[in-house]
């Protein structure tokens, strides 16, 4: 008799350890999912800023002050009679 009750109660107390031992490891799979997440948050939110600056840029690369901009800075064009200083202080 005191056999089966020290049988039941240690199947009990097993069952008990491995509930707690589950509980706890997903506990820490959800943490981890939380935390993957919110990084994925995070680069979701970049690209869509560095997306809206290209679609800008794209929207602005037919403008005249585009092609301007470009033209002085990339190949050193300037306007005929145009004066440039440069700063060679710099």
């Amino acid at each position: 008799m005191k056999k089966k009750k020290l049988l039941k109660r240690l199947i009990i107390l097993l069952i008990a350890i491995y509930f707690i031992f589950t509980l706890i490891n997903q506990q820490k799979t959800l943490n981890q999912y939380s935390r993957n997440s919110e990084e994925l948050n995070t680069k979701i939110a970049e690209a869509e800023e560095e997306k809206e600056e290209l679609t800008n840029q794209k929207d602005n690369v037919d403008s005249l002050e585009f092609i301007e901009q470009t033209a002085r800075d990339m190949l050193d064009m300037y306007y005929p009679n145009e004066r440039v200083y440069i700063n060679q202080g710099m």
